[in-house]
């Protein structure tokens, strides 16, 4: 690539944020204190700018993040729980698998360190007062939990902060989930490890 700063690709529910583009404009300025240069999903959609809302736009704006990703050379990704539920933003963990098939770098950071079990058990203890319960062992199954909810859905991913897939992914592409509870903090540990590994600076 002909550029002397490797291109880092940001991505996580920041992009739903009311305050994102200054939120992005903040995460820019650190990744350009580590020697990188931060791409905010928003840096390859001009051309979906101004479109209304619906399929057409959203298709677009999934091309170009598409792209936008293709031509970075890491990705670096909030894995932060998404609208009061345990799960992350299912697009971010889309883009997780993504970046990892084209064999490129990838870090992960989060405010939340909790494990994903207790995040499951907060989340059905304050939206239903419901505790989740000892799943059984199942034959011939591997146990990635202990736990169900009270659907009976198998609460997996124990040892993880967030699905075993996301983390396992990150893991694959030799990072780790960086944690802190301020949101520029955290970025800052994930972006500093990164540009260690990138030999940036």
């Amino acid at each position: 690539m002909n550029h002397t700063r490797p291109k880092i690709y940001l991505a996580g529910d920041l992009v739903f944020r009311r305050d994102a583009l200054a939120l992005f404009a903040r995460l820019k300025a650190i990744c350009a204190a580590c020697g990188l240069e931060g791409l905010a999903p928003f840096d390859g959609q001009k051309e979906a700018m101004g479109l209304p809302p619906g399929r057409e736009t959203i298709l677009k704006i999934v091309a170009a993040d598409r792209a936008l990703m293709d031509g970075c050379d890491a990705g670096l990704f909030c894995i932060d729980p998404f609208r009061r539920s345990p799960e992350m933003d299912p697009g971010t963990a889309v883009e997780i698998g993504y970046m990892l098939a084209l064999g490129k770098p990838l870090e992960a950071w989060t405010t939340d360190p909790r494990p994903y079990a207790e995040k499951v058990d907060h989340y059905w203890r304050a939206a239903w007062a419901l505790p989740l319960a000892p799943r059984p062992p199942i034959r011939d199954a591997p146990a990635s939990g202990a736990l169900e909810d009270p659907d009976g859905m198998l609460v997996h991913s124990d040892g993880m902060l967030q699905n075993g897939m996301v983390e396992g992914f990150i893991s694959f592409g030799g990072g780790v989930v960086s944690t802190a509870p301020a949101c520029e903090t955290a970025f800052r540990k994930a972006a500093t490890r990164l540009a260690r590994r990138l030999g940036a600076g």
